[in-house]
């Protein structure tokens, strides 16, 4: 590095390499910290952009000692399934800003390529019209991100029905599943129940909760939605309201953006919405999904 003077260095990856003057093994901790801090110095001093790559254990984490995640500047995660076309790059630190940011990329014959309007990507195939499908509003970092949600409640004869979830927090389905089993006593404890996020997505906090609470509902009773291009944002609370969420105003704009008819929301967000462009429809609990919606 000193004698090229790159603009740029990849290093691939921080585990195979080592100092003859340490007599431990590549990987160990003593290896993985003085040839980091080794690498830091030449970077920062000549100003050289420095890219670590580093291995991942089946679990998802850094693999080896995690004295690397505090040396460094930033942690970036590459995320995506082999089967799914879609990948994303998430932040988990990051030193001189937020770590709250995404890209998605698409995996093409040419390669990586950035996707700069990711909802019109996840949506390119929803139907509006089938049961147990809907789509949801959420924020990653301070992105808004329109996604597909589909939901499958099929009755059995099991003792333990089964509980499956694919792009949502498992606990984040129970709770939508009690809240709905005892306000609006739907028995879901006699079906089996799966859940789907299209396009491979991993939905985090609490944006798409009304959106899977009427997706359930749909599924288990037969219907669809009976609104024109709906859009659903909010948060569900054990008391079966409908909680106001933040980051409205981006929302409401994407929903328009991708030409959505009706966004059903939280009461008191839909109070401070000023857009005249499209229909907004306030919910203050889950009882008050059944006659709107459906």
């Amino acid at each position: 590095v000193l004698e090229l003077e790159p603009v740029f260095v990849i290093i691939d990856s921080i585990q195979t390499l080592y100092k003859n003057e340490i007599s431990s093994a590549p990987g160990s901790v003593s290896q993985v910290r003085e040839c980091t801090n080794e690498l830091m110095r030449i970077g920062k001093t000549k100003g050289i952009p420095l890219f670590i790559v580093a291995h991942v254990t089946k679990q998802g984490e850094l693999a080896g000692p995690r004295v690397l995640e505090h040396m460094v500047d930033t942690v970036l995660y590459f995320e995506g399934e082999r089967t799914q076309e879609f990948r994303i790059l998430r932040t988990i630190k990051n030193r001189f800003g937020t770590t709250s940011e995404i890209g998605v990329f698409e995996m093409r014959q040419s390669g990586l390529e950035e996707i700069l309007d990711a909802s019109s990507v996840f949506l390119q195939e929803t139907s509006f019209e089938q049961e147990g499908s809907v789509v949801i509003g959420t924020i990653e970092g301070t992105r808004p991100l329109l996604v597909e949600i589909q939901a499958l409640v099929s009755e059995t004869k099991a003792v333990m029905p089964r509980r499956t979830a694919v792009g949502v927090d498992n606990s984040r389905m129970s709770l939508i599943l009690a809240v709905l089993e005892k306000k609006l006593r739907i028995p879901f404890y006699s079906s089996d129940v799966y859940i789907n996020v299209v396009g491979g997505l991993n939905i985090e906090g609490t944006f798409g909760d009304l959106g899977l609470a009427v997706a359930l509902m749909s599924s288990a009773k037969g219907k669809e939605v009976k609104l024109e291009r709906p859009l659903f944002i909010g948060e569900v609370g054990l008391t079966g309201e409908v909680r106001p969420i933040s980051h409205i105003d981006k929302l409401v704009n994407e929903g328009i953006k991708m030409g959505f008819k009706n966004i059903i929301m939280p009461l008191r967000n839909k109070e401070k919405i000023e857009n005249k462009k499209i229909n907004t429809i306030g919910i203050s609990n889950v009882r008050e999904v059944i006659n709107k919606v459906f």
